[in-house]
Parts: C-alpha cells; structure tokens; sequence
C-alpha cells in the first residue's frame, strides 16, 4: 500500500490522480488532500477518501474536515504516514512543500512547473542530497524519463520536447491580436487547469518544461529542442550518440503519466488503457515552432539559458500576466510582452539563494502589476 498526499486535489491534476486511487484501492491509500479555495470539492474528496490529514486556504488554523486534522502544506508532505507526495498545485505554492517532502525523504511525484522553474537548482541539489527521486508528472517529462530507463546519461545526444502547437498554430498576427480567453482555454487535445492552457496556447508551457527538463535530466539547453507535433501522440524523444532515438507514445490522457509516476518502477494494468491502432492512426506531422509568433517560448528558454533569478521572473510575470489576460485588461500578445518588460528591468542574482528567488517573485510580480 502506497500513501499518498495530494497537494492541489480539487485541480484537474489532482482529481486524475484520484481517479488512479479510485481504480486501485488495495494498493493506493489517500492519507491527505489539500486544496486551494475549493473547500465544496475538498469536502467530496474527504467524505470518500477519508484522509486523516487536510489544507485549503479558506480553513482556519486548527480547522479540520469530517474529522479530518488541519496541517499546512509543509507538515502534510512532511508527515510520517506519508510515502509519496503529488505536487499538483500552480505558482509558487507547490515550493515549499516539494522541499518540505524532499527534507523528510519522501517521494516527489511532481506536476507543478513552477517548483523546477523558479528553483530548480536548489530543489534539485537537495533532492541529491537527501536521496529523494523527483519523479515528473508532465507526459513531456515522463516520456523522457520512461526513455531513460536503463540508458547511461552519458550517451544522450539530445531531447526533444514535443508541442501540440496549441489552439493558435496556424493564426496569423492579425488573428492572435484578436484573441479572446474563452478561444484560449480551448485547447485541441488536452484538458488541462486554466493556467497551464492559457500557457500552453503561448507556448511558455514549453519553455518552462525546457527548463524543468534542463534540471530533471541534468542537460544542456543547447541540446534541448522544441518540435510542434500537433497530433500529442509522441509525447517526446530522446536522441542518444549513435543516432538512434526513442519516443514514448500514448493517446493523451494524462492520467497515463500520473499512473507511472505512482506506480513507479512497476506498470499497472488498469482501466486506462487506450490502446494504439497504428493501422488507422494515419501521418504523424512535425513543424518547427514560429519565435516570431510565439516568443514566449524564446523568452522562457532565454530565462533559462541565462538562469540565476531569471526564471523565477519570468515565471512570475507570466503568472501576472496570465491573470491580467484572463480579466481582459491585456490583449492574448501582451503576455509576452508582460513577461519581456519585467525581465527587461531585472537586476539578476547569479547565484541565488531562496531568500533571493522568492524576492525576486515577489519583485516581478510588483512589476509586472505596475505597468499596466
């Protein structure tokens, strides 16, 4: 039996990872959940699951539900009874728990881009040291780390991260000028939580799984590349130093790739499975990605490349200007252009501490605020 705690159970990460504990019930077991403000979901979740441990913004200090005991987030993925932490918050909020899991030597299962984004040196240092596995939950990352199994790191030539190309691929300038959040949230083969779609439609999804990739798999961006491949069967590649490649497909559903990081290093047979019809499945198409049309890819791999607190703004200012675009205060290309003023006005830390990263959040959360 593996004991989970659930950080972000309400989001759409969340409630796919207890649809798995639905199908395994003699093998999962949900000791806690945590949530954000929706405290009418997290109140099902405990009436079914029955956690012992419970977090939502909204509950005072002490407050539990159904019987269940209030704890942050910190002491959730910290707790005895806990093996495994799934990290499926957005924004900052998943750091201090991933490091809070990490220092107790429990399992990171982790769907929050923000943790690797912001801090990923540090997170990654500490999981070194405390022996701790940091298993990803993005299909891109899960695919290269199911690539992996039994490769030496040595022999990777390069990794190839895979984009839908989103709901905005064949647009024009004139037409992205024009688009509205409703068009945006409509993404053509993934459901998804409102930030990550809003993301994923300008690309900066892929930019910040570039430089999680960078960190989880200890590689160089100059041997990181962005493919569009509009169809989300192959999920990502990986080049090794003799030419030959290996893909990781599946039909995209996410639950997919959570259902391997909980069950890691086994494969569960269960209810998920869509199996492949290679005979009907017709052309895989590839494309390289458009910088002029989507620079907040080439923001986001800059920030990366250029590391320090860079990323931590960029991510920030992206979280901004998310929000602002979602309010209609700022137009679909203004995202970038958000994210590109803030970054532009940096004063950056090279070797930061986490006092310094989260400093510089909240500066360029402030900036990016100010100037519009």
């Amino acid at each position: 039996m593996r004991r989970l705690a659930v950080l972000g159970s309400t989001g759409s990460i969340g409630r796919q990872t207890l649809e798995i504990v639905r199908a395994f019930p003699e093998r999962l077991e949900v000791v806690a959940l945590a949530c954000g403000k929706n405290i009418s979901l997290l109140k099902e979740q405990v009436a079914e699951f029955k956690p012992r441990l419970v977090f939502a913004e909204p509950l005072a200090g002490g407050e539990g539900i159904l019987g269940a005991s209030y704890l942050s987030l910190e002491e959730i993925a910290s707790h005895h009874d806990v093996d495994l932490v799934v990290v499926a918050t957005s924004g900052k909020a998943g750091l201090g728990p991933t490091l809070a899991a990490i220092g107790a030597g429990k399992t990171v299962a982790l769907a929050n881009k923000e943790v690797l984004v912001m801090a990923g040196g540090i997170v990654t240092a500490e999981a070194q040291r405390h022996k701790v596995e940091i298993m990803p939950i993005d299909s891109e990352h899960s695919a290269i780390w199911q690539c992996l199994r039994g490769e030496e790191k040595r022999e990777i030539s390069k990794l190839v991260l895979t984009a839908s190309g989103g709901p905005f691929r064949l647009s024009s300038a004139a037409q992205l000028a024009a688009v509205t959040p409703e068009e945006a949230l409509n993404h053509p083969t993934w459901q998804m939580g409102v930030k990550v779609t809003i993301d994923s439609a300008t690309l900066m999804n892929k930019g910040m799984e570039a430089i999680e990739a960078h960190w989880l798999f200890d590689i160089p961006f100059s041997r990181i590349e962005v493919v569009i491949h509009p169809q989300s069967i192959i999920h990502s590649v990986v080049e090794f130093i003799d030419g030959s490649a290996k893909a990781q497909l599946s039909l995209p559903d996410m639950r997919l790739p959570i259902q391997y990081a909980l069950t890691y290093p086994e494969r569960w047979e269960g209810p998920f499975r869509q199996a492949l019809d290679f005979g009907k499945m017709g052309s895989l198409d590839f494309e390289p990605v458009d910088l002029e049309r989507f620079p907040c890819l080439k923001l986001a791999m800059e920030a990366g490349e250029n590391g320090g607190t860079y990323p931590a703004v960029l991510s920030a200012a992206d979280e901004v200007a998310v929000e602002l675009f979602l309010a209609r205060k700022i137009g679909f290309q203004d995202i970038a252009a958000v994210v590109a003023k803030t970054l532009d006005r940096h004063q950056v830390v090279s070797h930061p501490s986490m006092e310094d990263i989260l400093a510089a959040d909240a500066w360029a959360r402030e900036t990016a605020k100010a100037g519009f």
